[in-house]
């Protein structure tokens, strides 16, 4: 659909076009193709702002390029948290409206990853998911500093899950210091280490589940479905101060500085201070709740931007 082409196509089938994500490999004249054709066929654009640093590209460059024509272009604009829409409008001069981020893991699904999980025997296991490396994540000296707490707190368990393409030798994108290091923690006990090829959906439930806290091993970022994720489940989440993570629901926050360097004692503070916290049961009924309020957010920008009138430039 992100195509003038398919656009032109097929502009009698939709009412509002809304764009989320799958652009990033988009030029920029292809992008303003895109919106002139909406504008030709009086098509309402509507833009969630997820991301405002792309989490696969090691400088913001040309996810700015991108943001640069959508946000300006948008009839309606969306963004999660109020700290996003506030770097929003100081940096395009549009206020978005906040929209939470709804729940990913359904009620049932999530109730089935609950009831599954083993106990824990005392034991707070704390998870990190070396997941196929994006520019945004480092998660080896997030995994050092919870090895090095580990040889200190004797009731703390750390669980490695990683792809099969990124810690086997035979995967496209092998990473031999990253696969070494993480063997050689296993072998000697320090960490519980899996690889796997991608989990499924239920798979994922079930891994997030059984974990005390999940880690958010990034450099930088906005906002997390990882996250959401984890809060449906019950699992507390650990997040850097980059991006709104905090503001997007409740974390337990390290520090990462300017450069994307790891504050290893924030972090091992933030661990312990999970371990003390009170679990925090899920409560599908108030995401369910929620997940209305959200539908009702966005039938009301739809219903918004159908009755603008659009002129091409």
């Amino acid at each position: 659909m992100l195509d003038s082409n398919w656009i032109d196509e097929h502009a009698a089938e939709f009412d509002v076009f809304h764009v989320h994500f799958g652009f990033d490999a988009l030029s920029p004249a292809s992008l303003r193709s895109i919106v002139e054709a909406l504008l030709r066929h009086g098509k309402p654009l509507v833009y969630t702002v997820h991301d405002l640093t792309n989490p696969h590209h090691d400088t913001p460059d040309a996810h700015t390029a991108h943001l640069d024509i959508l946000i300006p272009a948008a009839d309606g604009l969306i963004t999660l948290t109020a700290g996003a829409a506030d770097e929003i409008e100081r940096r395009w001069g549009r206020r978005p409206i906040v929209v939470p981020h709804p729940h990913i893991v359904g009620p049932d699904e999530a109730k089935a990853a609950i009831d599954g999980r083993a106990a824990s025997a005392g034991r707070f296991r704390v998870g990190v998911h070396a997941k196929s490396l994006r520019a945004s994540l480092d998660p080896l000296p997030v995994i050092e500093a919870l090895v090095d707490l580990s040889a200190r707190e004797e009731t703390l368990d750390v669980l490695v899950n990683g792809h099969r393409e990124l810690l086997d030798p035979t995967g496209a994108k092998f990473e031999p210091e990253l696969s070494a290091r993480l063997r050689e923690l296993a072998d000697a006990g320090r960490i519980q280490l899996r690889i796997h090829d991608y989990l499924s959906d239920t798979e994922l439930w079930h891994y997030l589940a059984s974990l005390d806290a999940s880690v958010l091993p990034y450099r930088f970022g906005t906002h997390s479905g990882w996250m959401e994720a984890c809060r449906d489940l019950g699992t507390a989440v650990i997040a850097p101060d980059v991006g709104y993570f905090a503001d997007q629901g409740p974390v337990f926050e390290y520090h990462r500085d300017p450069t994307g360097a790891l504050d290893v004692g924030s972090l091992q503070a933030a661990v312990l201070a999970a371990a003390r916290a009170q679990t925090r049961r899920p409560d599908p009924e108030a995401r369910a709740v929620e997940r209305n309020r959200i539908a009702a957010a966005h039938h009301d920008v739809y219903t918004s931007v159908l009755s603008l009138e659009r002129v091409a430039s």
